[in-house]
């Protein structure tokens, strides 16, 4: 089969396209046939060798059909999405004409949806339906404010929030994409600054009732300003950097009442803490082909192409999830 593999950790130049062998069923893991797959930042982390020893075939979500499944589960040709298991870490990945997952991990979906559509929900739309309604407990009414709202993950925060009737507050740093978010759907569009709950304190002088920060440490104490007592803020994303917070002290930066969270999705999901079970990707697929989520992917490659990908995606200027399109 085909697959890109990491040849050494480093840049996009280190992901090559060679032949491998397909993988071989195995109990308890279903044998995919990968049509597409989104791909995500801890990829880059794989792949530069930030997160230590990983497989040489990385990817952590796909769709496509099922090709083996021993247990009997599934049946062959099922249409099927993937995401987690090990898969790009502990085992090959989906960066691949096919994978093999542990069984716990594949969800069977019904849909006519093209596979690159289907490819740009797994994931992302997995990390915000459970940061919204398990971390920040999100209810109809409330005003959330998502920080990096134009990543792959913030779009389908803005498409899922406003389906729970939430009022929604979309951020970017880029002045250009306000436009964007508010067409998303977001009832209002900020650019984002250091002082942006000053900004949001001026409209909301008690403060809102949730942020869902995914710009990360460079944000977080700004984020927790701009929260009511009794309100809730998660982090769920690093897209400002990883460096930690200078000389953090709870006593000084965290507001009275306010609830602080973090979600480690590439560590979480399949754990008997966050089952994928309890996901509803069947609901999720249906409201993006109804058009009620746009969840369109911002850029589709080919496998071939998927050094260009990374570039793309290192850049920061997708505008949303970059999909990969091994079904044509």
């Amino acid at each position: 089969m085909r697959a890109m593999i990491r040849k050494n950790y480093g840049g996009p130049e280190q992901l090559e396209l060679q032949s491998r062998p397909q993988p071989k069923m195995s109990p308890g893991s279903v044998v995919i046939r990968v049509r597409a797959l989104g791909l995500n930042h801890a990829e880059i982390y794989f792949r530069m060798g930030v997160w230590g020893e990983v497989a040489e075939i990385s990817g952590i979500e796909c769709v496509g059909e099922v090709e083996a499944d021993p247990a009997g589960r599934f049946e062959q040709g099922r249409k099927v999405l993937a995401l987690m298991g090990g898969m790009g870490r502990s085992i090959n990945g989906s960066y691949a004409e096919y994978v093999n997952v542990p069984a716990a991990h594949v969800i069977p979906i019904e849909s006519t949806l093209p596979w690159e559509d289907l490819a740009a929900l797994p994931e992302s739309y997995a990390a915000a339906w459970t940061s919204l309604h398990r971390n920040l407990a999100l209810t109809a009414g409330q005003t959330l404010l998502i920080r990096g709202a134009t990543s792959a993950l913030g779009q389908a925060a803005v498409n899922i929030a406003r389906a729970a009737g939430a009022r929604v507050i979309a951020t970017s740093r880029n002045p250009n994409r306000l436009a964007s978010l508010e067409a998303l759907g977001s009832h209002h569009a900020l650019q984002d600054a250091p002082d942006l709950a000053t900004r949001v304190r001026q409209d909301h002088p008690r403060g809102i009732d949730a942020v869902l920060d995914i710009v990360g440490n460079s944000t977080l104490l700004d984020s927790l300003a701009m929260v009511r007592p009794g309100g809730h803020v998660c982090m769920v994303g690093f897209l400002g950097g990883a460096d930690p917070i200078a000389k953090f002290d709870p006593l000084l930066h965290l507001p009275s009442g306010v609830q602080l969270s973090f979600f480690a999705s590439a560590f979480m999901f399949g754990t008997p803490e966050y089952p994928l079970s309890e996901i509803p990707f069947q609901a999720i697929v249906d409201h993006a082909a109804s058009g009620a989520y746009r969840a369109k992917p911002a850029k589709v490659f080919r496998l071939e192409e998927m050094q260009t990908a990374h570039r793309l995606m290192e850049s920061g200027q997708a505008n949303g999830k970059i999909v990969v399109n091994l079904s044509g």
